[in-house]
Formats: structure tokens, sequence, C-alpha cells
């Protein structure tokens, strides 16, 4: 819950967050494809703080930069301008290999189609990041986050022969084996039955919760929302709305008031 504020605050300003508690902070964030007439601006002046060991969703109708924000967020993509600080480090100060290392080491992505490697096993596929970074791997550790996500016994198969909700909890379980700042997860159920997206989602709150992780979700669906602390809406490239402890009705109230900005 966010305290007294001394100062009305626009929907593009900071949300309020002390800065040495926000996990991943943007600051007057732009972004634009293209040039001159035909450049597209797909983030617009957007501020947004997250803080350490909460769950926020991002939300927004078709084209409103959703993917731009958790690609700008989480060092996939350069802003046009503005700042993105992930734990504390500016990642424009970054260079591209730089960035690759940090990525692999404090942020952790889980996405709709799963971005397993048929070849390795479900072992090998959730310590790839560490081997990536030439980084030790803690036996301990992986059994401890195999265990956590529903995974014991499965460390030998391959991804074949795993369902979509065993493949979902790899890649989580891959997210979470280097304990990173932020875990990143787009549109991580839309691949899902209703009842399987439910474990899922209840794994990542579970992480949160239990394992004190930030998780920052992309998703069009309100009942997916539901269990994250804070639902940040965009709006053509714009913050147009913050829900603190949102509902599925209140979600769908949003969503359908924002799709007649255009």
């Amino acid at each position: 819950m966010l305290g007294a504020r001394s100062r009305k605050k626009s929907p593009g300003d900071p949300i309020g967050i002390d800065p040495s508690r926000s996990a991943v902070r943007l600051t007057r964030v732009t972004k634009e494809y293209g040039r001159g007439p035909s450049a597209v601006v797909a983030l617009d002046d957007v501020s947004v703080g997250v803080a350490a060991g909460s769950f926020t969703a991002v939300m927004g109708p078709s084209g409103s930069g959703k993917s731009t924000f958790l690609h700008c967020a989480a060092g996939l993509d350069r802003p046009s301008s503005g700042t993105v600080r992930l734990g504390g480090q500016d990642l424009g100060e970054l260079n591209e290999t730089q960035l690759t290392r940090f990525r692999r080491t404090r942020v952790g992505f889980v996405f709709q189609a799963f971005n397993l490697l048929p070849a390795l096993t479900v072992e090998q596929n959730i310590t790839l990041p560490l081997r990536l970074a030439a980084a030790e791997t803690d036996h301990d550790s992986v059994r401890s986050v195999t265990a956590a996500v529903g995974l014991a016994g499965l460390l030998g198969r391959r991804p074949a022969e795993l369902s979509g909700g065993q493949q979902q909890r790899v890649a989580i379980a891959r997210a979470l084996i280097t304990r990173p700042e932020v875990i990143f997860a787009d549109e991580p159920t839309g691949a899902l039955d209703p009842d399987t997206a439910d474990d899922i989602l209840a794994l990542l709150r579970q992480a949160v919760t239990d394992l004190h992780q930030t998780v920052v979700m992309v998703t069009h669906d309100p009942a997916a929302a539901r269990h994250t602390d804070r639902v940040v809406f965009l709006a053509a490239g714009r913050v147009a709305r913050r829900v603190d402890a949102p509902s599925a009705p209140h979600i769908k109230d949003v969503m359908t008031e924002l799709r007649r900005i255009r």
C-alpha cells in the first residue's frame, strides 16, 4: 500500500516507490520505431517503478506498448530516450556485451512458448543460464528449485515428454535458478488451459511470497492479473491507470474504457 503523497501525481510520474526499493524503474522512457513522419511511438514518456518483492501485471489494448515496455524494462531493447534502472544498474551505461552478461544472471524470463531446448533434459534446460554465464551449478539449489515448482522426479526427461504445464514449470525454474533481480513473464499462461494456467499463476505468486522474487507479467487476461499486487495499464504508449489489489471485474471495466482510447 502506498503511503500519503505530498502532491498529486500524473499518470506519467513514477508511482511513489522509494528508488532504493525499486527492482526496476523506468523514468521518462520513450521508444520510437523508425524516423520522420512514419515513426511509430510505442512508448511515450513512461515513468513506472516496480517495488522489489512485488507481483505486477502490465495490461492494455492491442498496440498499447505492453511488449515494448517489457523489452525495455528487461534490457532486451534500448529506449530512444529516458532511463531504465534494474537492480540499481542503469542499463544505458552497459554496452551490448555487458548487457547480455547482466541479463544472464540478474534477469529471468518466462514466455508463452516456453522456449525450452528440445535436445536438453529438464535439468539441463533449468541450469542453462548458469552454464551460459560460466557459473558453477549448485546441485542443492537445483533440487530446491525443482521441488518448489513441482518437477521432482522429472529432471531426466526432455520437453517433448512433458505436458504444457510441466514445460512452463521448467521455464519458471530456469528463471529462478540464478535468483534474478526481476522475472519478466510475457503472457505465461496464454498457451495453457484455465486449470493449468491457475497452477502456473499460483506458482508465480509463490515465487513472490515465499522466495521474495519480483515478477512483472504482461497479460491480456483479467483472470491472470487478479493474482498480482498491482496492474499498470497502458494505452497509446502511455501509463493510463494503476490499480492496486485488482479484481477481475474491475480490470475488465478498465480495459473496456481503455479500448476507446486511440
